[in-house]
Formats: C-alpha cells, structure tokens, sequence
C-alpha cells in the first residue's frame, strides 16, 4: 500500500464551482446554541439549487446528504466538485425528483467539509477550528438547515428527502419541525443510533485519532493531515457499506493482480479496500469525517422526548420508509421499526440489491420509483 497523499476538500477562496452560499445568525441573529452546550455564532451553509422556486414558494424539495456526501446531488465532477453527483439520475429533468417541476435543495451538511461551516473553517482568530471545533448532534444540524430555508423564504418544503445520515436528518425535521415539510422519505437509517453502528463509527474515529499527523485534530498548518488513518477508517466504513455476498462473489479468495498472499501480497478485496480508504482520505476532512461520526452516533430522535414510540408518534405528515435488503449497517430491522412507529408511514418499501448499506446510492431505479411514488402521493 502506497502512502495517500496530502488530503485536498474544499477551503475558502477555492471556485465555489455550483455552491451558493448564505450566513446565518442563528433565530435570534445571536447564532446557534449546540445541544451539547457549544454555541457558533455565524454559520456559513454551502448549498446547490436545481429549478426554480415558484411564486407560491411551495414546490421546494430539500434532499440530505449522507456522511461523506455533500451539497453536489446531481452533476458532473470537475475542479470544484470531487465527485459526480451522489444521487446523480435521481434529480434532473424528468427525474424522479424531477426538476421541471420542483426546486431541489441540497446543502452540505453543519460540520462538513465542503463549504459549510466546519472543523477546517476559520474561526474569529483566523485560524481554523481544528480540536476546538464543538460537539455536534443531528438535531444541531438541523436547526442551521431551518435556518437556511428561513433565508431562501421557504416556510414549507413539498419533500424532504434523504438515506444514511441524511435520513436521520429527515427524521429529526418530522419530528422536530413538522410544519416545515408536507412529506418525507427516509432510505437506510433508523430511529436512534445502535450499539452495532456506534461500535463501527467508533472504531474509525479511534484509527484517525492514532495517525501521528492527527496532531489532536490541529494538524492544518502542518503540511500533511492523518489521511493514513483516515483510509484505514474509511476501510473500516466501507466494509460496513456492502455485503458480504457482494464481496465474495465479486473477490472471493482471488489475489491482486499478480501478488502472492503466500508471500505478502494482497488478497484483491484488501486493495480494493484500500483503495475506497485513500480515495476518500485525499477529498475528505479528517475531522469533518470524525464530528459527523460522532453526530451519528449521538443520533436518537427519542431523546429529551419521551423515548422513539412518543417521539415518532406525533408525526403527523406521510412518510415513505425504505430500506436494501442486503444492508447491515442499517438493516431491515429499523427501517420496520420506524414504519411500526410513524403513524402515517404506509408499508414499508424495500430495496432488492446485493449491494449492502450502499444499495441506496447505487440502485437508482428502484430508489428513484419509491421516490417518485412518494412524491405523487
């Protein structure tokens, strides 16, 4: 294995590319009170914008990133965007979140690391946040997503949409604004974090921390950030994303290339592993990957609110819920939990895919249909 280069996310000054931008003061204009007792006076959200807004401001749809996602859902990559849009094939033109006929919204998410306000942005000293970022929740996130709907004039979305990550963020806008949307879909995530998924996100977070350039999360000035520990985290992550049936049938036993595991070479399913674990290390912030881990993990829509039955139970809007079959990280399990629980929530609707955790990203027919469907009703 190769050393992964120096990481490169977005920075100020960078080309925005299709980002937009606004800042927020928070409800009060004196910024945001965090649910763990931190406080962020202005924050910046980046965000992307598909159609247009209509005179009545009610065809808008806000879709949610999940963790190593952001604010690009649809579009080619390029100089400001790493990577191809995320959901690329489910919004655009005749799209199952079709933009001819609604403006889609999608910011990256409070804590990131592609142009809002995160652990790399600068604080009022000048110098980035780093180790002194605080500690974030879903439910923060959310409140700085209000705020930005607030700033568009948007006072109810038509949707709000989102898998992974951005399905808990779905939820806590139910549950905790349910004025501010007419519907939502939730893909692949569950009420409240579980001790499978805090024990895996911990583990990743423990392998950063060890890299020597972690530096206690205040390693930008340094010329190099841990992003060995970052690929062996996102290793750990990817893992988690696919199937087991997957990976056999696709590497099995089988070598890399000409290696010999005999003699220290690699099984292939090691380099490919390897190589999902560098690629994100170099586009992604090290300590953006560990607030949002330990944002997920604080994930519980139950909390401060009676428990999940009283909290999921005084959601009133309809909500689509879909999971993949194949998923472990979020398996079937919550997503039937959450449809026992959501009173308005229909049957549940299920992915088919050999493709783990990661199916709500790659199967895009069968997400788009459920999507599509849900957007009708």
């Amino acid at each position: 294995m190769t050393e992964p280069s120096h990481a490169t996310f977005w920075r100020d000054g960078d080309d925005p590319g299709r980002r937009q931008f606004v800042a927020l003061l928070g409800p009060s204009g004196a910024g945001f009170a965090l649910e763990g007792g931190g406080h962020l006076g202005e924050v910046t959200v980046a965000y992307e914008t598909w159609g247009e807004l209509n005179e009545a401001a009610d065809n808008a749809v806000l879709v949610l990133h999940a963790l190593s996602g952001d604010s690009h859902v649809a579009g080619p990559s390029g100089p400001s965007h790493p990577t191809q849009g995320w959901w690329d094939g489910l919004v655009g033109p005749g799209a199952a979140i079709d933009t001819e006929r609604y403006f889609v919204v999608c910011p990256n998410v409070l804590g990131g690391c592609q142009g809002t306000t995160g652990p790399s942005s600068l604080a009022r000293d000048g110098r980035p946040y780093g180790s002194r970022f605080p500690t974030l929740t879903i439910r923060d996130q959310v409140d700085v997503e209000v705020g930005l709907a607030d700033a568009l004039g948007i006072e109810q979305f038509a949707a709000v949409v989102g898998g992974s990550m951005g399905g808990m963020r779905v939820l806590e806008w139910a549950v905790g604004h349910p004025s501010r949307l007419a519907r939502a879909v939730v893909v692949s995530t569950g009420a409240a974090a579980t001790a499978d998924e805090i024990a895996l996100c911990s583990l990743q977070v423990r392998a950063i921390r060890l890299d020597p350039h972690f530096k206690g999360g205040d390693y930008y000035a340094s010329g190099a950030g841990p992003v060995g520990g970052m690929a062996i985290a996102r290793g750990i992550g990817h893992f988690s994303y696919r199937s087991a049936l997957e990976f056999q049938e696709r590497f099995g036993r089988e070598a890399q290339g000409d290696e010999d595991p005999m003699r220290g070479g690699r099984y292939a399913i090691e380099s490919y592993l390897e190589y999902h674990g560098d690629k994100l290390g170099r586009r992604f912030d090290a300590n953006s990957y560990i607030v949002l881990s330990e944002a997920m993990n604080r994930h519980d829509v139950g909390r401060g609110r009676g428990g999940l039955q009283a909290a999921l139970g005084t959601v009133e809007v309809p909500v689509t819920v879909a999971g993949v079959t194949s998923d472990r990280l979020y398996p079937l399990v919550a997503q039937e939990q959450l449809v026992e629980l959501l009173p308005r929530s229909g049957a549940l609707e299920v992915v088919r895919s050999p493709f783990g955790h990661d199916g709500f990203l790659l199967e895009v027919g069968q997400v788009g249909a459920i999507v599509a469907s849900a957007l009708r009703r």
